[in-house]
């Protein structure tokens, strides 16, 4: 950690670059998929789940169920669900139990996929998600406290939806002895396994933030390109303040913003949040998605968030370095990402590809929250650019060859509420049917003493496994 505001905020961030992987390596699937099954969302022609069927409707993954039923004898509750790989997907079904009610996709949909008086499925819901990468993010989080998203920029389907440490939904699906002492146990487990990190908990998103910063002093003309001399001191003092936000490096001073995006200079990203000003900064934040409460996916997303009005200039600038009271769901970074590999749009996020009926008949949710415009084309492809170049040159450091067209980019940040640390990463990649795909991942509990780079490495590793998911 640096002297001055690092030792008090402990904001630092690393950059680091991931090689693109080939679209054409293998596509092996699974327990819930096939090797030999078409990728979600590749235009390619499915037949639905014969309907109706006995018992509970199902959620589906790469058009394979990953729930079941199975019957109680009970007149009041004839059937109880089954999960096939549980904790995989807790994040993306939710739970049904006949005890302790549902929540997730088995709430928002419980009339669909309850059974009917027949006793047969009023029907099915089939989700965005990629077995594949949804494994690889799960697998590379393990343990930890943290959560993954992988979202297809053009369409906004999410691909992996993560959270971590999981549980298995199925270990209190009834309502015997069993399922409560099950129920008990998650609910009194200080790691929170039932909260679903990726979409319901948000945190000070540090450097990664800085995209945010860059795309608002382009679009405001604070600056004329990413390579215009930004004229800041390696040792920025926060105004009416004597405290100061030392860069990470010697190469902060005065570094243009491709430079600054590269280093993860927070003395440039201070000043610059202090010369545009908390309205101009918050506009912005707000095309990219932030403060909308009405976000889900369908199910509700939590408020991500930038302060609002009479933010003082020393706030202001501290929320140029993803601290003060700036908050982000790691679906809202990956959503920055997102804008910015989609030439500028942001598109409504959705977990959900089709409900089909117990006729047969098929809908397609409608996407909720801000979507459109947040920022222009021109502004768009200059940051691709620059955060491009950047991976390009520690790529080259490391010895390896960078891919064309991937950013990355990873921070580390304390949260002031328990003196550990969230580890940060986004990026974004070209995806195996040709769109966008941008990644973000947080993983909580570094150390707050730990050295910037070395405590961002559990973030970059899980990113590394996320988009290797994705070739």
């Amino acid at each position: 950690m640096h002297a001055t505001i690092r030792g008090a905020l402990g904001v630092s961030s690393a950059l680091v670059a991931l090689a693109v992987l080939s679209a054409g390596c293998d596509q092996g699937g699974s327990s819930t998929g096939s090797a030999d099954k078409p990728a979600p969302g590749d235009g390619t022609r499915r037949t639905d789940r014969p309907s109706p069927h006995p018992g509970l409707g199902d959620i589906l993954v790469g058009d394979e169920p990953v729930t079941g039923s199975r019957r109680t004898g009970e007149d009041k509750a004839p059937f109880e669900r089954t999960y096939t790989d549980g904790a995989l997907y807790a994040a993306v079904t939710g739970f049904r139990s006949t005890a302790f009610g549902n929540a997730g996709l088995e709430f928002v949909y419980g009339d669909v996929l309850a059974a009917d008086a027949s006793g047969n499925a009023s029907g099915d819901v089939t989700t965005t998600i990629d077995p594949k990468v949804q494994k690889a993010a799960f697998d590379a989080l393990g343990d930890r406290r943290g959560a993954a998203v992988a979202l297809d920029a053009e369409t906004g389907a999410l691909l992996a939806v993560v959270s971590t440490p999981s549980y298995d939904p199925a270990t209190f699906s009834g309502h015997g002895g069993t399922d409560a002492k099950a129920w008990k146990s998650l609910n009194a487990d200080r790691r929170s396994p039932l909260l679903n990190r990726a979409l319901r908990e948000v945190g000070a998103p540090g450097g990664t933030f800085h995209v945010v910063v860059a795309a608002a002093a382009l679009e405001k003309g604070l600056y004329a390109s990413v390579d215009e001399r930004t004229d800041s001191p390696l040792a920025y003092v926060l105004p009416q303040s004597t405290t100061r936000v030392t860069g990470a490096s010697p190469g902060c001073e005065d570094a243009p913003i491709a430079r600054a995006l590269s280093l993860s200079c927070d003395n440039v990203f201070a000043k610059m949040a202090s010369e545009l000003g908390a309205d101009e900064l918050r506009s912005v934040a707000e095309r990219f998605g932030f403060d909308d409460d009405a976000l889900t996916v369908p199910v509700r997303v939590a408020e991500s968030a930038y302060p609002g009005a009479g933010l003082s200039r020393p706030a202001t600038a501290l929320t140029g370095i993803g601290a003060g009271d700036v908050r982000a769901t790691p679906l809202a970074m990956a959503r920055v990402a997102a804008a910015v590999a989609n030439g500028g749009r942001l598109v409504g996020p959705s977990l959900v590809e089709r409900v089909t009926k117990a006729d047969g008949g098929t809908v397609r949710p409608k996407t909720s929250g801000r979507t459109g415009r947040a920022v222009s084309r021109g502004t768009a492809d200059a940051l691709k650019d620059a955060l491009g170049a950047a991976a390009g040159e520690v790529l080259s450091e490391g010895g390896d060859k960078a891919g064309s067209g991937t950013g990355a980019k990873a921070a580390w940040v304390t949260d002031g509420r328990d003196g550990t640390g969230s580890a940060w990463f986004i990026a974004y990649t070209e995806g195996a049917q040709g769109h966008p795909v941008a990644v973000a991942v947080r993983v909580e509990d570094q150390p707050s003493g730990a050295d910037p780079r070395k405590a961002a490495e559990p973030a970059v590793a899980v990113g590394e496994a996320l988009l290797a998911g994705l070739s």
